[in-house]
């Protein structure tokens, strides 16, 4: 059983190493292969006994300190998109609890209200779609009819920010609620609580989406890597000789690649193959939502 999972383990990580989807070799290959042949270009001077081989040159730009400014580019990367994870996260989280806070709180007292409050608990899994089609600036899609009414959906495709106008709807179903005597004060506004907190985490993922990583630090960490790179040649000539090309392209496509990351990473909301799987996310959201409905509503017709 060990040796079979340590092969296992073995054809894993020749399989990740070959993948192509979802790797940086798009963004940096072009970039590294043109390195590699200022590389050529400088070994083909070499040997022709031009004076190209300049180890001095290696003092520019100390490896050292451009190793930390990567660091910091793809940690600053990585952290917006963790961040934004865990606000996903949050939202999971919250609309479960608001799905048993309004099933339990919200009493029943005519045959229409148990429809009226699955119909608001429908608008849950609409709320993350909404803030989802949000975050990716796309206006109200199919995926949001089925749970909402026409008369919602139709308003919705006019509103831009949808998960507001979401929790305004939510909000307007409690209030009723509330004034007809089916909630306490306590209950309301403990499920006012969860509420504001699936609009704190709206808050928390724009923050994320617009506020970039600013551009002039981007552009001089860009500046530094290609001249960092275009350095190289000069350095290790005279050792490498026409190996040059090969060396430089190869760490050409590590350090470009790191900053790829970077720049892959820190926005996570996209469609990108290192974005956060964000359909995956609501797609769990409507199955918890459509079996807690099935669950209660099965629940209460063997009660009775």
């Amino acid at each position: 059983m060990v040796k079979a999972s340590k092969k296992a383990v073995k054809k894993l990580w020749l399989k990740e190493i070959l993948i192509f989807k979802g790797s940086v070799i798009p963004g940096v290959l072009e970039r590294a292969l043109f390195c590699g042949a200022f590389g050529i270009l400088i070994s083909f001077l070499y040997s022709k006994q031009l004076p190209v081989s300049q180890p001095i040159l290696g003092s520019v730009i100390p490896s050292i300190v451009l190793a930390l400014l990567l660091v910091f580019r793809t940690n600053t990367a990585y952290e917006r998109f963790w961040e934004g994870r865990k606000l996903w996260g949050s939202t999971v989280n919250t609309i479960r609890n608001l799905a048993w806070e309004i099933w339990v709180a919200v009493d029943e007292v005519e045959p229409g209200d148990k429809e009226r409050k699955i119909t608001a608990l429908r608008l849950l899994p609409a709320f993350a779609i909404s803030k989802k089609l949000y975050l990716r600036y796309e206006p109200a899609s199919e995926e949001l009819k089925p749970w909402v009414s026409p008369s919602q959906y139709s308003r919705l495709q006019n509103i831009q920010n949808m998960p507001l106008e979401i929790s305004r709807l939510l909000g307007d179903y409690l209030q009723q609620e509330y004034k007809r005597g089916l909630l306490t004060n306590y209950q309301l506004a403990s499920i006012h609580t969860l509420m504001n907190n699936l609009m704190d985490n709206v808050g928390g993922c724009e923050r994320i989406l617009k506020t970039p990583i600013p551009p002039a630090y981007v552009i001089h960490l860009n500046q530094l890597v290609l001249i960092y790179c275009l350095i190289l040649p000069f350095q290790f000539v005279k050792d490498l000789g026409l190996w040059t090309g090969i060396f430089v392209a190869i760490v050409s496509f590590a350090l470009f690649g790191i900053e790829e990351i970077g720049v892959e990473i820190e926005n996570p909301f996209g469609y990108d193959h290192n974005d956060l799987p964000l359909d995956k996310i609501c797609q769990t959201i409507q199955n918890n939502i459509e079996e807690f409905i099935a669950y209660q509503t099965n629940q209460d017709s063997m009660e009775t």
